[in-house]
């Protein structure tokens, strides 16, 4: 028998811990733990409320026409969508909905949401892109639209702001 062989369970050596110990070996890193992203997924939420409301609000001022209408005539002319500036709409609706699954997903644990977050920001582009175009057709001028389009830039906005935040934030740590 060997040396190590006659010695007691537990008893220590000047080279390591004691023969048959089962401690575990901790480690001094931090460890990353599974949380929701909170302000990041409220801000996407509240972008697919504001594109819900845009729904039932006019987006001209001059038109009577809500944003439900808009979409429905979209849906109609898919071929002329692009030509006939329908696809605007389209965009925040169906971009605030899928900002809408987003924010929700957000809530849910996870080591980090950076994935998300880079999602929710190339559909705020569109949304982005969508808001712009019919302001730079209308010089500029905000008294041309009517409500439901303030709340399309609000989708633009809220869209970028949560999906910022949820692609700057990394892992949370204990």
């Amino acid at each position: 028998m060997t040396e190590r062989d006659e010695r007691p369970v537990g008893s220590s050596t000047a080279a390591g811990p004691p023969v048959g110990a089962t401690t575990p070996e901790y480690s001094a890193e931090p460890v990353a733990y599974r949380g929701p992203e909170s302000l990041g997924g409220l801000l996407l939420i509240l972008a697919g409320i504001a594109a819900a409301v845009s729904l039932v609000l006019d987006w001209l001022a001059d038109v009577d026409g809500t944003g439900l209408d808009l979409v429905r005539d979209g849906f109609e002319d898919l071929d002329a969508i692009v030509d006939n500036g329908l696809w605007q709409p389209m965009a925040v609706v169906l971009g605030g909905g899928v900002l809408l699954l987003l924010g929700i997903l957000l809530w849910l644990p996870a080591r980090s949401h950076r994935f998300l977050g880079l999602l929710g920001l190339i559909v705020s582009g569109l949304i982005v892109w969508a808001v712009l175009v019919p302001l730079s057709d209308a010089d500029w001028e905000l008294d041309t639209f009517g409500p439901g389009f303030w709340c399309a830039i609000a989708v633009a906005v809220l869209g970028v702001l949560g999906s910022l935040k949820a692609l700057l934030t990394g892992k949370k740590y204990r």
